[in-house]
């Protein structure tokens, strides 16, 4: 029998305390210093322009964390930190603190979180609302979270027998997606539609990736801009997982309609297990989208298969996105 222990709950509680670390860390780029300076504490210190005590005691609770390792007085960074919190890492994803630990996202999950239980879903919703400024802070944050997953699905539309040659993307945030299809597959054309501040940042993005030429906005709501028809591929990644069942399909209806013979769609998303209690990362992201949504969820296969039904669709398959804890389903 597990020892009885409140641990777990303290742990729980006092959450927000490793959020506040790990944001002092990322603005101090103190995770590269630790690299850079061999560990050494007044090194550090010295290079993100903070005392010793700060820096010491700010390493230790990140040691205790899991996130360091000290020896003889040094610290190391582990394996996953190097790769992901220094900025001398290609794959650093740092950034996203922006978005997950903002002001906006933060009053949103502890402000009053017994409201959104009792109503199913959160009311108000700042971050739902239309050309929100949140949204540019997703844009621009979450790019290195979501850049390998983007690359994967680009390099598997460019092994198709018949490439797509005209891509709509759907609340297309930074863009990232239609934009690696556009670089994997010469000659695509990509529509995307968001609200018009965060489209300024996909154009940025597709700019900045040489497929300006080939990168077309439609700036609006996904259930009311004239996105156009005749698509080959439809990208809806990260998006169905904000709405319920019913707005689900009605949004798949309307893609269904918009594709060419032979078009498929392809969406991202969270898939837990039928028991939806695992795997942990996704079964827990429905209680995020309980936090942060009216009556968002995660769904299962054969939810996604049901809805692909309903829409019309003859086929839904779904496949996992190592190392990601996302998921690919393919509507056809």
């Amino acid at each position: 029998m597990d020892d009885i222990s409140p641990e777990a709950f303290i742990d729980a509680v006092s959450g927000y305390q490793k959020t506040a670390a790990l944001k002092a860390a990322v603005a101090l780029d103190l995770f590269t210093a630790i690299e850079k300076e061999n560990g050494e504490l007044a090194r550090i210190s010295r290079r993100v322009q903070a005392p010793e005590r700060g820096v010491r005691i700010l390493c230790d609770y990140l040691t205790v964390q899991g996130f360091l390792q000290k020896e003889t007085g040094c610290y190391r960074l582990t394996p996953s930190t190097s790769v992901f919190l220094s900025t001398s890492s290609p794959a650093w994803m740092g950034s996203i603190v922006d978005f997950f630990a903002a002001p906006e996202m933060i009053a949103l999950w502890l402000d009053d979180p017994v409201a959104f239980v009792r109503n199913g879903g959160s009311i108000g919703l700042g971050n739902m609302a239309p050309d929100h400024p949140v949204w540019v802070k997703f844009a621009r944050a979450m790019v290195p979270f979501v850049a390998p997953i983007a690359q994967n699905i680009a390099q598997q539309v460019g092994t198709w027998p018949q490439a797509p040659k005209r891509v709509l993307d759907i609340a297309a945030g930074h863009g990232l997606f239609g934009i690696s299809i556009a670089k994997a597959v010469p000659g695509a054309e990509v529509v995307a539609t968001d609200w018009q501040a965060v489209l300024e940042v996909a154009k940025e993005n597709a700019a900045a990736a040489g497929v300006s030429a080939r990168y077309h906005t439609v700036a609006g709501s996904a259930f009311e801009v004239e996105w156009g028809t005749n698509f080959d591929l439809v990208l809806l990644t990260n998006f169905l997982h904000h709405f319920d069942r019913s707005t689900c399909v009605e949004l798949l209806t309307r893609v269904r309609r918009s594709l060419s013979p032979g078009g498929r769609v392809l969406a991202v998303d969270m898939v837990p297990d039928e028991d939806r209690v695992s795997p942990p990362f996704a079964a827990a992201f429905s209680f995020v989208m309980l936090a942060s949504t009216p009556r968002g969820d995660a769904y299962t296969v054969r939810e996604f298969e049901e809805m692909g039904s309903e829409a019309g669709f003859s086929k839904v398959s779904v496949a996992p996105l190592p190392p990601s804890p996302e998921s690919l389903i393919t509507f056809e």
